[in-house]
This record gives C-alpha cells, structure tokens and sequence, in this order.
C-alpha cells in the first residue's frame, strides 16, 4: 500500500511539471498576442499605452502590492513653521497634518519641539500613598486620655 503510494505522488507530481509548462506556454502565447488585440502595431506601443492608462487612473508613484503604502514628506524647516502658525491659530493636529500632508504623529513632534502641547501631569500612586490621609472629624485634644483596650485575660 505505501509503495503504491509513493509511485501515485511521483506520478502526480510528474503531470504537476508538464501542467506547469503548459501553463507557461500559453500565458506567453497570449500575452504576445495581446498588442494586437488591442490594436497596436509593436510592443512599445502597447507599453506606452499601458503606462499611460496606469497613470491615468492614479498609479503613479511608489506603492506597494495593496497600493496603500504614501512616500515619506522630508519635513523641513517651513513645513515645522507652517505647523507653528496653523497650530497658534488654533486649527487641529488631524487638519494640519492633511493640510501640509504629513502625518499626525509628525505633527504631534513638531508641536513637541516647539513647546506647543500642554504636557500631562499625573500623581504616582506612590507619592499618593505617602501622603497623609485628610479627614473632616476634629484632631482629638493634646491632653485627652487613651483608652486603654480591654484585657481579654481578665474577663
């Protein structure tokens, strides 16, 4: 049984070859004969054509396989000053960054750099716990007396 096995996954990945060159043979064939489909005359042509129709409808640039990848903005010094003025006359971080096209984060470090975020504060529950606990009863007099607790012994 297993000998047989193995002579049936020989066999298949024998034809698993000559459908593979198959394949191969054929896309070349009708890939050739696509300019003339489309009536151009040469290759080049159909090339040109290609490139200007991928332009056309916004492939430019460089992005990936999903086409969501954006070319970095090189941020200088005018983009860092356009971000100060925008931000002292109160527009948001998220219009900003659409209106000069950049990101958010890089607004965020521009308004950083220029000491233009209020930064937060929060207390550490350790400086918290040191400190004494305030409580609205009255402190008890100087001179009261304790009370002792009872004696559970003597009962």
């Amino acid at each position: 049984m297993f000998i047989q096995k193995l002579k049936e996954l020989e066999e298949l990945k024998a034809r698993a070859v000559k459908l593979e060159a198959s394949i191969e043979t054929e896309r070349t064939a009708e890939l050739a004969a696509l300019p003339g489909q489309y009536g151009y005359g040469d290759i080049n042509e159909f090339i040109k054509a290609l490139k200007k129709a991928f332009e056309a409808r916004g492939g430019g640039g460089e992005t990936s396989a999903a086409g969501d990848k954006r070319t970095r903005v090189k941020i200088t010094p005018e983009i860092k000053e356009q971000v100060k003025a925008a931000t002292l006359e109160g527009q948001s971080g998220s219009a900003i960054a659409e209106k000069l096209g950049i990101s958010l984060p890089s607004v965020q470090n521009i308004k950083k750099e220029f000491g233009l975020v209020k930064s937060r504060k929060t207390a550490s529950p350790i400086a918290e716990a040191d400190t004494p606990a305030v409580s609205d009863a009255p402190a008890p007099a100087a001179d009261a007396p304790v009370a002792a607790a009872p004696d559970p012994v003597a009962s």
